[in-house]
């Protein structure tokens, strides 16, 4: 059992296209067999994110649910979440058991942070294909969120990112806080995202 109250609360961050559905795909594919979850995926004026998921199949369709934010995307999780936070109780009222939620941001930019009063723990999503210097920029997602995934590895020889640079960039960045390169279109990496929900978030996953 997490120290959380309630489900574990997973905020999902990055760039648009970076591949934040991409790995809200993977984890529900490799959990949903053993915990109860659910999904709330934001988009600013679409739910097409949440009907890309339902159309997949990776849960029922009643644990997936779109947020249509309107304007500026961190906006809705982090200075007035209270969409997000409706739509949380929503999830937690039908799903009494609920272990896992995870909370998609819409795309957003490098200082975007998730409320504390939203998530338990923020994952940040970028991909090697915005250059390998993102991780010297820094900014708030880069330093602080709980988990950084620089996804889409393999794209790396295509355009001309030395990964080994950017993984040296990226320690430093960081400070010791964990991250993960992997492609999480492929499920590479899936395995160290789940075992870091295990150890940081204390979700019991059988």
């Amino acid at each position: 059992m997490n120290n959380f109250r309630g489900p574990l609360k997973i905020g999902i961050g990055g760039p648009v296209g970076a591949g934040k559905t991409s790995l809200t795909e993977a984890l529900c594919k490799n959990l949903s067999k053993n915990i109860s979850m659910a999904v709330i995926s934001n988009d600013i004026y679409t739910i097409e994110d949440a009907e890309y998921l339902m159309r997949a199949q990776v849960l029922p369709i009643e644990r997936i649910k779109g947020v249509e934010t309107g304007g500026c995307p961190h906006t809705a999780i982090r200075e007035d979440a209270s969409i997000n936070l409706l739509a949380v109780e929503e999830m937690k009222q039908k799903f009494p058991d609920l272990q896992l939620l995870l909370i998609e941001s819409g795309g957003d930019n490098l200082a975007a942070t998730f409320s504390p009063e939203l998530v338990d723990l923020s994952i940040y999503v970028i991909d090697v294909g915005m250059g390998g210097d993102i991780p010297r920029k820094g900014g708030p997602a880069i330093k602080k969120s709980d988990l950084l995934i620089i996804n889409k590895t393999d794209l790396a020889n295509h355009v001309n990112v030395d990964l080994d640079q950017m993984k040296l960039d990226v320690e430093t960045a960081r400070s010791g806080m964990p991250y993960i390169f992997g492609e999480m279109k492929n499920n590479k990496g899936i395995e160290n995202v789940a075992e870091f929900l295990k150890t940081e978030g204390g979700l019991e996953i059988n």
